[in-house]
């Protein structure tokens, strides 16, 4: 996905699929541009996807935040690109206050969440790679809000 404003050079259609033995393969062009419009506390604009791993730019506004909570079968890669944010853990425990181009790794089955904690909007690049022999699920510790309510997706 490319975003209006940001439009990455592509090559032809044809240099961007192989053929690796039986299967196609696709790679992903993609570019980022921080949505106009911020019709809710958080926006996730998707980045690519596959079947082992996905990326995202998550933009997030006052009240953002999310729950404690843990993905058993997702390793995740969190980098501030703009603004600045908190992660933490179990109890509350600081893991990290992060600013522009500072992140953190977050391993499969780590409770963990996250705030924005200045005053422009947080938008952070989040990466996932997915272990295909666990059940991909979100376990929450603490109570999350509805989701439809707070996130905009778009891509």
């Amino acid at each position: 996905m490319s975003t209006e404003g940001n439009q990455p050079v592509k090559g032809t259609p044809e240099a961007l699929v192989q053929k690796s033995g039986e299967k196609t393969l696709t790679a992903t062009v993609f570019g980022y541009e921080r949505p106009k419009e911020l019709v809710k506390d958080k926006t996730i604009v998707r980045l690519c996807r596959s079947d082992l791993v996905y990326s995202t730019i998550q933009v997030l506004r006052e009240g953002g935040e999310n729950n404690l909570h843990a993905h058993p079968a997702q390793d995740g890669i969190w980098m501030v690109i703009k603004g600045s944010a908190r992660f933490y853990g179990n109890d509350n425990a600081l893991l990290a206050d992060l600013g522009p181009m500072q992140g953190i790794h977050i391993p499969r089955g780590f409770f963990y969440w996250f705030e924005s904690t200045g005053s422009e909007p947080l938008e952070l690049m989040q990466i996932e790679a997915i272990d295909k022999a666990v059940e991909n699920r979100r376990l929450d510790a603490t109570p999350r809000r509805d989701p439809r309510e707070q996130v905009q997706h778009i891509g």
